[in-house]
């Protein structure tokens, strides 16, 4: 690994946030991992874990030192239980790759989001959900972690051991220490039965309530200066059911040339005309088509992003989610501004876990962005003011303006995080501008 060296500048995916530290660490071995920290700290560096940098905001930012856990990844034990299994991973290993050693061993994450190239910890540590009215975001399934604190001590945590840091560092921003494993409650694998379809923003929110409550997965996508909509409907089969996954050539054609290569081109035209966008969505709408497949579970969940783009997402009460659609729309109306990305709406069950979006309540996730080249400010303060007006709260990985004033009254267990944190890291090895402003100093 390098050692107590300036290195080259790191920046994020979406390119909004870029780092020049001190060093940069690539531990193999849990020893490794709590050396560099425990060395660090003794110097009185700060100290932040990175893993994909597909966080949009400035969780993983230090000048300090930057420690990376992709040589630190896999699977160290699987104990199987009547409803699957509790596997220990690596906290450095990407969904991608963890998502096919389960497959492998006949198990499943219960539920994922739409991109799989995080790793494991960046994903939880700031929240990385699916969606679907009966499951939660990737935390609530975390069972029992091993974290690296700031003297380099090693504390293995769950809910009976450690419980306090246990709910801390599920779901902690990297605030109170680095992850170095996670034992996750599996589950047997399972297929997805995809159907996709345009619709009509009206008729989708129609029935809005039956389709989230009577579907195991459901999402949709608006096009904004529209009324058109894509929703997706996935239903959860036995692993061992049929499969009838998208053929090459038509997956090439949805995914590669209209998903990606021709929602580039559409961005790029957007950025020199922004008179042309609703004609531009209209166009991009009336390119879909529906169409239905089964593949494993993992390959329906994540689709490829290569589409370069800035994104803010807020957590409103599920209640809440056609009013704030109908603000949003509103607000377009009103303003000569003009959005050629869809808008996610997503939803996820009500959890117990103390930072999570959807702590305490069911919730309707409302995901808005705009393409890397264009102006999203006004955009993303108006949609945040919208979701605020209903008690929204933001991604912890997406961008926002909140600060830790207005986010612990939203936050019912807010204190009992900051408490934790000023137990094991009163010094702020793990602080940086971001968590500074979202927790405090």
């Amino acid at each position: 690994m390098s050692t107590d060296r300036s290195v080259a500048t790191w920046r994020n995916w979406a390119r909004t946030e870029s780092a020049t530290p001190h060093a940069y660490e690539t531990p193999e071995t849990l020893e490794g991992l709590a050396a560099v920290v425990a060395r660090a700290s003794g110097r009185g560096l700060r100290v932040k874990a990175v893993g994909a940098g597909h966080s949009f905001t400035g969780v993983a930012v230090t000048d300090g030192v930057l420690v990376s856990l992709d040589r630190f990844t896999g699977i160290e034990q699987v104990r199987p239980t009547p409803a699957g299994a509790l596997v220990t991973v690596r906290a450095g290993t990407r969904l991608r790759d963890l998502n096919r050693l389960l497959w492998d061993l006949g198990l499943a994450v219960p539920n994922l989001g739409d991109i799989d190239v995080q790793s494991l910890a960046g994903a939880m540590s700031t929240g990385t959900h699916g969606t679907g009215a009966r499951f939660g975001g990737l935390a609530t399934v975390a069972r029992a972690a091993t974290l690296v604190l700031a003297d380099g001590s090693v504390v293995r945590c769950s809910p009976d051991d450690e419980p306090e840091l246990f709910e801390a560092a599920r779901l902690g921003l990297g605030a109170v220490g680095i992850l170095a494993t996670i034992t996750l409650e599996c589950v047997p694998a399972f297929a997805l039965h995809a159907a996709e379809a345009p619709g009509t923003l009206d008729d989708t929110l129609a029935v809005l309530e039956r389709d989230r409550l009577g579907v195991d997965h459901f999402e949709f996508y608006w096009f904004p200066h529209t009324d058109r909509v894509l929703t997706k409907r996935n239903t959860r089969l036995p692993a061992d059911a049929p499969g009838a996954p998208v053929g090459r050539l038509r997956g090439f054609l949805d995914d590669e040339v209209l998903a990606n290569g021709m929602f580039e081109v559409v961005q790029r035209l957007a950025t020199r005309a922004p008179a042309l966008v609703p004609r531009l969505n209209g166009f991009a709408a009336r390119t879909l088509s529906p169409r239905e497949f089964v593949d494993r579970s993992y390959r329906v969940f994540a689709s490829p992003r290569r589409v370069r783009f800035r994104e803010m997402e807020y957590a409103v009460p599920v209640e809440s989610a056609t009013e704030v659609l109908t603000e949003i729309d509103a607000w377009l109306s009103r303003n000569d501004f003009h959005v050629a990305f869809p808008v996610e709406v997503r939803f996820a069950a009500a959890d117990d876990v103390w930072l999570s979006t959807a702590h305490g309540r069911d919730s309707a996730y409302v995901a808005v962005h705009q393409y890397h080249r264009r102006e999203h400010q006004p955009y993303f303060d108006a949609v945040e003011a919208i979701a605020r007006a209903v008690d929204g709260r933001p991604h912890w990985g997406k961008m926002h303006g909140r600060t830790a004033d207005d986010l612990h009254t939203t936050y019912p267990r807010f204190d009992d995080f900051l408490a934790v944190r000023d137990r094991v890291d009163p010094q702020r090895t793990f602080a940086n501008p971001y968590l500074d402003r979202v927790l405090g100093p």
